[in-house]
């Protein structure tokens, strides 16, 4: 090749590189003005989004949350070391978003998606927003199927269906993971995806949790997500919408889901921290002003579908902790007035050894025995009164009154009722074998039973009763009455009578 061709070519190629659209990019940047504990001030921005990632020098993230003209107040979501004033920050052009797929069960996670046990990094590309609208009205179905937690005080009692937003309050203390966990657990075998999230608990407490949903073999059903104590403030906020988002995704397919949230008192704390340093004006006891909505929006997104919609549910437990059973205080105002009902854990029938320390009085369930068996809707509503109605009785036999003879039968049949709702941590019991129960407490077959003997001879009984052909219908949601209510009150007497003459 001669020279002159040699140039030729070369200018050739060199027209053509020239004549290519540059693949550029434009990315709006900021500086950084002031750097708090979990929040950062850019000045620059004129076009960021709310939620945006905002991406700092050295490697830091955070939210935008706080927007003005001019201005952002970002949230940070990693530890800020390095980071100073007169940095650059920039935008990313994409919201917050975690990563969802079935490869999340069986995995402890954080508010991203980044693994915090010991598996590998996830293999997933699909991300979803930790922020969407609630399913629309019109995708809605109504909440008729039950979600049985295996707690007998709960499910005869406060029975919570597929799709609703039940409250767990009560003081510190009380039990109340434990009923949220003991629920999970109960849903092992029944293709019921769970989602435990833990905002602000401390390291140990959590691992306890994880621990132990590992040695009962719940994980492989289950999704953690976890923003600790000792994380920063930004991810303690995003962490409920982070696993929402894991959750919806599995509703979306036709699943059933459970989510937890414990808890979100801690949650509403780290609003309001992160409201303060970014100078929102406070409110009542310090919240910003849009509190209600910072869980309302949350707790929307719990629903059954529609069977046109892929028929998915997402049931809701938040937790939350009052203070000296403060009930009124604002942030359980807030819930109470979200939820769909609520079980309120008694401290005073903790230290009495009445545990769940379910208080019945004020517990209640807005969708009520819509979503319960027909089996528990008919031994809930006599075991309910008999147990009101022993309430106020023991208060008044307290002061030493001579009582009537029906007055004692309906005292021995309260304590009946109180020693068979009584339940150990971690021993979900069987819909078949809790209405035997039940139902042989309503009939009076525990009355005046000594309270050492009301475990074995429970025991006895619901594992007579549990063994009928007629207890595995019930279950199914057959009624309990005619030959199936005769055949398990027959099974339970002989069981009893058995005991009984064990004992004597």
């Amino acid at each position: 090749m001669t020279l002159p061709d040699l140039a030729d070519s070369l200018f050739d190629r060199l027209d053509r590189l020239a004549a290519r659209p540059a693949a550029l990019s434009s990315h709006e940047r900021g500086v950084v003005r002031r750097v708090l504990h979990g929040v950062v001030e850019v000045e620059g921005f004129n076009e960021a989004l709310s939620d945006e990632v905002i991406a700092f020098e050295g490697g830091a993230s955070g939210l935008a949350m706080d927007l003005a003209p001019g201005r952002a107040g970002v949230v940070l979501l990693h530890d800020p070391q390095g980071l100073r004033p007169g940095q650059h920050a920039r935008r990313t052009g994409y919201v917050a978003s975690v990563p969802v797929s079935d490869a999340l069960l069986g995995r402890v996670v954080d508010p991203f998606g980044r693994p915090l046990d010991d598996g590998p990094p996830l293999a997933t590309e699909r991300r979803a927003p930790i922020e969407v609208a609630a399913p629309a009205i019109l995708e809605r179905a109504p909440v008729a199927r039950p979600l049985q937690t295996g707690l007998k005080v709960v499910d005869a009692l406060v029975p919570i269906g597929r799709g609703q937003r039940e409250l767990i309050v009560g003081d510190r203390q009380t039990g109340k993971t434990a009923i949220a966990v003991d629920t999970i657990l109960n849903q092992i075998g029944d293709d019921v995806v769970s989602v435990y999230c833990a905002i602000g608990q401390r390291g140990d407490a959590t691992a306890r949790v994880v621990a132990r949903l590992r040695a009962e073999g719940a994980m492989r059903n289950c999704v953690v997500v976890v923003a600790g104590g000792e994380d920063l403030a930004g991810l303690q906020y995003t962490a409920p919408y982070a696993a929402t988002s894991i959750a919806e995704h599995f509703m979306r397919a036709g699943r059933d889901v459970l989510i937890v949230y414990d808890d979100l008192t801690r949650h509403a704390r780290a609003y309001r921290e992160l409201s303060l340093l970014l100078r929102r004006p406070p409110g009542r006891e310090a919240y910003p002003g849009d509190i209600f909505y910072l869980h309302s929006r949350l707790l929307e997104r719990a629903t059954q579908l529609r069977p046109e919609a892929g028929g998915g549910s997402l049931t809701a437990l938040p937790i939350i902790e009052t203070q000296a059973q403060n009930l009124s205080a604002y942030i359980p105002t807030n819930l109470i007035s979200i939820t769909d009902g609520q079980i309120y854990l008694s401290p005073v029938l903790f230290r009495r050894g009445q545990l769940p320390a379910v208080d019945v009085g004020r517990s209640v369930s807005r969708v009520g025995g819509k979503a319960q068996l027909p089996g528990f809707r008919a031994v809930a509503g006599p075991l309910k009164l008999a147990y009101a109605q022993f309430e106020e009785l023991e208060a008044f036999a307290r002061f030493g009154a001579k009582l009537d003879e029906d007055t004692r039968d309906q005292l021995d049949r309260g304590r009946a009722v109180r020693e068979a709702l009584k339940q150990d941590e971690g021993a979900p019991i069987a819909v078949a074998r809790q209405i035997a129960l039940l139902l042989a407490v309503s009939e009076g077959l525990l009355d005046g039973l000594a309270a050492e003997y009301t475990d074995a001879v429970a025991d006895a009984v619901m594992t007579a009763a549990a063994s009928c052909p007629e207890a595995a219908e019930i279950a199914a949601g057959a009624p309990l009455e005619g030959a199936r209510r005769a055949a398990i009150l027959a099974a339970a007497r002989t069981a009893l009578e058995e005991v009984q003459h064990g004992l004597a």
